[in-house]
């Protein structure tokens, strides 16, 4: 989205299905290729597999930057370097439109600040409106 080719995503996917378009066949083996200076985004609704925190925790120490998202999975926020946490319901918005906003708030083009989350508060601010106080 934010036309930058050093924020292309590559989507690493649990169990690819055989016959997958490339772009959706990447496999956790992708992780082990992990370098210094890449930043992974760890998705998971649930509780994370010890496999794959096996293969984040061995990016990290590669030193691999750790973003996770997730709906409060312990193990996975204590490696990663930032972690953001969307409990389950009754909350404001499901986990997908997190996910979908916290990779939006990612690409952004023009960000004022280098922090995540002062992106995804400005993208918030515009999909809700400005926050009123009483």
């Amino acid at each position: 989205m934010s036309g930058l080719p050093e924020l292309a995503p590559t989507l690493v996917r649990w169990a690819p299905p055989p016959g997958a378009p490339p772009h959706l066949s990447v496999g956790l083996g992708r992780l082990e290729q992990a370098t210094r200076g890449e930043s992974l985004l760890v998705v998971s609704p649930d509780t994370a597999p010890g496999a794959l925190l096996e293969r984040v925790q061995d990016a990290r120490r590669t030193g691999a930057t750790i973003l996770a998202l997730s709906e409060g999975d312990p193990e996975l926020e204590g490696m990663a370097h930032d972690a953001l946490v969307i409990r389950a319901q009754p909350a404001p918005l499901s986990f997908d439109v997190a996910q979908h906003l916290v990779s939006s708030a990612a690409g952004e083009r023009r960000a004022r600040d280098t922090s995540l989350r002062a992106r995804l508060a400005r993208l918030l601010e515009v999909v809700s409106g400005p926050a009123t106080g009483t």
